[in-house]
């Protein structure tokens, strides 16, 4: 059966088999029920998008929508004063599908348009589930979809891109706060200001957030009204376009961070009740809300559901060039409860029959509809149980995601900055929280994302720093709380980057320790944009230490891109002492050595490593980097022979290393 090369690999998976092998059946006779047998590919079948919505044909316009439970169904807007006019009523087909065909004088570029959707003992104002582009009126806040037929549409200019997996580096963004000013920031400055100075940093991805259109802009992202439509706050679907090919132009791949988990709540701008009824593409039951996200759960049983979802993933693949995508709450979607609550202890809790098979069907033909169509896509599953075989291939019996996030990671460094004092960082657990995964997942390791760094959490530098960054952040001001956090800052992602098995990611501006948190406008601060932004100029500000850390941070990724395959290269644990807080392991010829302590230097400190000479390439206490240069890094390290370790090839390398600091070395081979 597929299961057994996902249980070849975890042994302790065996008394599960049945379990896995079932898993699998069902999302095989799912693929059938979609595709008839085989009679079309999950490409051929998740083609919706070039079916219903509105398309420009030769002499007009054609509009159709599905809304099984609708009575009639009628297109108002500006081309007939939102007037319920005859000429503009659908005409309703077979299997819920509804059809308008105009005229080319009936409907015009640039106009806005909803549906009167009417059902029985009721009706209401729809935006249609699957428009392309949807504005919002900036006095009335109200959202309407808009014909986007442009004379003159981007056409790309980048061939087939291949994204740069070895390894993935994921700058995660949002593209209305990355302006340094206090507004919503647009594609085009994006494009032009925050993606050279991506490049320039040396990552090769970004992630983009709150891509499909949502109503409310502190969402984040996260509750989409409009699936296909790009949200037009920062712009029209062709400058999208224009800054993805231009990212493509520079080597960056674009990874979308797509909600498939829930859907906004709200009838007017969503799905919710759409053809009047509950259970069009929701569940229509206890389900059919989230308890903790106050949104509404998709049915994935429906075979209509997975048409329209996979239709989205194809769609942004294609029509935009997107390369791959984030899936957003997949813990949620795995389980009936959505993982609230549950411990996830032992691998019993996984195939407790708590499993949504449904749910779990559609992100595996998800994973396999993306692939087909582009082999090079990257997928990433956000997913915090731990569901073994999640980055497994579909043929191993995996789910078929390419990466998983280590979110055990930031949820580690957390803990450690808030409970403990700096003379209990032990290396062992840090070692442990770094490199535990398992053996045939890839993983996408990160010290903190966008989630830390949002009002009611903090990032890792205020942690360790808070209000210390308002008055101390001159160069020249010595500050032993600004000096412990910057030079943690750096020791954690060093730790954190260099242990990876598949990715790192970083979100914008934390790179150079980015203060203060992320909040929204929002009634409760007066609607301001003064922390839904960037502010850059710290960061390029030569008077100030922000700089530190971003130019560590360009360093670090630039020795990393250095070994071809960094990723895959196997680490070597060479050294631990949890009394003394020092760690080194090896990866390659690279030898990454850690001092934790606070206040213990280390000299003539002695790791058994392989004979020969090594070089100094990244020292955190260097001046350039805000550190004291404790160390004289031009000097080059000889190992010295005992002959108990001769049989092993192995020799004493003895080094000095500073409290709080980590330098990283490569053996040269002569």
């Amino acid at each position: 059966m597929q299961s057994l090369n996902l249980i070849k690999n975890d042994p302790w998976l065996s008394p599960y088999e049945a379990a896995i092998n079932g898993r699998c059946r069902h999302v095989a006779l799912k693929e059938k029920s979609l595709t008839g047998d085989g009679s079309q590919t999950l490409a051929q079948f998740a083609s919706g998008y070039l079916y219903f919505g509105l398309h420009k044909v030769d002499g007009g316009w054609v509009f159709r929508e599905w809304a099984p439970n609708a009575t009639a169904i009628y297109l108002t807007g500006t081309c007939n004063d939102w007037q319920k006019d005859e000429r503009y009523r659908m005409a309703r087909l077979e299997h819920g599908n509804w059809e308008l065909r105009l005229e080319e004088d009936m409907l015009h570029h640039g106009d806005l348009y909803k549906l009167l959707m009417e059902w029985e003992g009721g009706s209401g104002e729809r935006i249609p589930a699957w428009t392309r582009r949807a504005v919002q009126d900036g006095q009335s806040k109200l959202f309407a979809a808009q014909a986007w037929n442009p004379p003159h549409p981007y056409l790309f200019k980048q061939a087939k891109f291949k994204p740069d997996t070895s390894p993935l580096l994921i700058y995660e963004c949002h593209i209305g706060m990355s302006t340094n000013e206090e507004k919503v920031g647009s594609y085009n400055e994006f494009r032009l200001h925050i993606l050279p100075r991506i490049a320039r940093e040396g990552y090769n991805a970004i992630q983009i957030m709150a891509i499909q259109e949502h109503p409310y802009y502190g969402s984040f992202g996260y509750h989409v009204s409009s699936f296909f439509a790009a949200s037009s706050r920062f712009g029209t679907p062709d400058e999208l376009k224009q800054l993805i090919d231009e990212a493509h132009s520079m080597g960056i791949a674009v990874i979308m961070d797509i909600v498939h988990s829930h859907a906004v709540k709200n009838e007017a701008e969503g799905l919710g009740r759409f053809d009047g009824s509950y259970g069009q593409y929701f569940y229509n039951d206890s389900r059919r809300e989230h308890p903790a996200w106050d949104s509404l759960c998709f049915d994935y049983g429906k075979n209509e559901v997975l048409h329209f979802l996979l239709s989205n993933c194809k769609f942004w693949l294609e029509e935009y060039r997107f390369d791959g995508f984030r899936f957003d709450g997949v813990t949620s979607m795995l389980y009936y409860s959505h993982g609230l609550g549950e411990a996830f202890s032992n691998y019993g809790d996984y195939y407790s029959g708590r499993q949504d098979e449904e749910a779990i069907a559609y992100l595996t033909l998800a994973n396999k509809l993306i692939h087909e169509i582009n082999p090079r896509a990257i997928t990433i599953a956000e997913e915090v149980s731990g569901m073994p075989g999640l980055a497994a291939k579909v043929e191993d019996g995996g789910y078929g995601f390419d990466y998983r996030m280590a979110m055990n990671i930031p949820d580690f460094w957390i803990k450690l900055i808030k409970e403990k004092k700096d003379e209990d960082w032990y290396p062992s657990a840090l070692w442990w929280e770094t490199t535990n995964r398992r053996a045939d997942e890839k993983t996408i390791s990160y010290a903190e994302s966008h989630d830390q760094a949002l009002v009611g959490d903090k990032t890792i530098i205020f942690r360790l720093i808070d209000a210390e960054m308002y008055w101390h952040m001159q160069k020249g001001d010595h500050n032993f709380v600004v000096e412990r956090g910057i030079a943690l800052h750096k020791m954690i992602r060093l730790i954190t980057a260099s242990t990876m098995n598949g990715g790192y990611l970083n979100f914008m501006g934390n790179e150079f320790g980015h203060p203060e948190w992320i909040d929204f406008p929002r009634p409760g601060n007066d609607w301001s944009y003064k922390y839904a932004r960037r502010q850059w100029e710290l960061a390029d500000n030569p008077n100030l230490k922000y700089g530190y850390l971003g130019e560590f941070d360009r360093e670090m990724l630039a020795l990393i891109k250095q070994v071809k395959n960094f990723q895959a290269t196997p680490l070597r644990k060479i050294g631990e002492s949890d009394s003394d807080q020092t760690l080194a392991y090896m990866r390659g010829d690279l030898l990454f050595v850690f001092n934790f302590s606070p206040n213990r230097s280390y000299t003539g400190y002695g790791f058994l490593t392989p004979k020969g000479e090594y070089e100094v390439l990244l020292n955190t206490d260097a001046p350039r980097f805000g550190g004291f240069d404790l160390a004289d890094d031009s000097l080059h390290h000889f190992t010295h022979f005992d002959p108990l370790y001769k049989s092993e090839n192995k020799e004493w390398l003895k080094l000095y290393i500073p409290a709080r600091s980590a330098v990283v070395l490569r053996k040269l081979n002569k």
